[in-house]
């Protein structure tokens, strides 16, 4: 999923469907329109060396129990602006709640935090272990 807007449009909406039991994997790449060295624009890969994301689910916006904080979760691929939240089954599979709200959060070294994505999660309940 690419996300290629400027850096002050709204974070995008996307929603999360968990299988319990089942390793989940969901990657983004965050694009940005961006001056090159010529002088004409492209839209570009966001370099994310030195970004921090943090990425929790909660049952409601403003809530202040956590569900899942998936932050540990989250891999950032540097220049090539790729965001992978890689959640395994063993930590799905403690999941007994079954919807809930999240938001995913990207703070460069200068301490600006940039919400790039949210929306609403859903956990499919699993059957077989």
């Amino acid at each position: 999923m690419n996300c290629a807007c400027p850096s002050s449009c709204e974070a995008f909406a996307f929603d999360l469907c968990i299988q319990q039991w089942a390793d989940y994997l969901q990657a983004f790449t965050w694009l940005s329109p961006q001056v090159v060295a010529n002088g004409s624009q492209q839209v570009l890969p966001v370099d994310l060396t030195g970004y921090t994301a943090t990425l929790q689910i909660r049952p409601y916006p403003l809530a202040t129990s956590i569900l899942y904080d998936a932050s540990s979760n989250i891999t950032l691929g540097g220049p090539t602006g790729i965001i992978t939240i890689d959640i395994p089954a063993a930590n799905t599979a403690t999941f007994t709640w079954w919807a809930g709200v999240y938001d995913l959060l990207l703070t460069n070294l200068a301490g600006t935090a940039y919400r790039f994505t949210q929306g609403n999660v859903t956990v499919s309940p699993g059957v077989s272990t």
